[in-house]
């Protein structure tokens, strides 16, 4: 496909889709230039048209990698802990740690920067 400024939210997620089949492509694979663009247009459109993706509140990013997988919190109880702290930490009752951190990057294919944001702890 020849990529082109991004101008839409359709083309946006189309490009963001392009690059998550493509991402870990290495220096002289057959895609890494193409790559290499995608991120270069993604974050242009981001900066211009839609400042909230700088820094997305990282429970938000989950719940929509869970959704976009058609995971359940259940799915999450190999890479946060226990039911009850993945039931905590989607609800914003309990902080990320790093090793969740760690895990979520891994698993759900998320870029850590995007998960250590800052967000608000609901109280009790």
């Amino acid at each position: 496909m020849a990529w082109k400024i991004i101008r839409t939210e359709e083309a946006y997620h189309s490009a963001l889709s392009r690059l998550e089949e493509i991402f870990d492509c290495k220096k002289g694979d057959e895609h890494y230039d193409e790559a290499e663009l995608l991120v270069m247009l993604i974050h242009k459109y981001e900066q211009e048209n839609e400042p909230a993706y700088i820094n997305p509140d990282p429970i938000e990013v989950i719940k929509y990698k869970m959704q976009e997988n058609s995971l359940r919190n259940k799915d999450l109880v190999e890479i946060i802990g226990s039911k009850s702290k993945v039931s905590e930490v989607l609800n914003k009752k309990r902080r990320l740690t790093l090793e969740m951190i760690r895990k979520l990057s891994k698993n759900l294919h998320i870029p850590t920067d995007l998960l250590i944001n800052e967000y608000e702890l609901i109280e009790h």
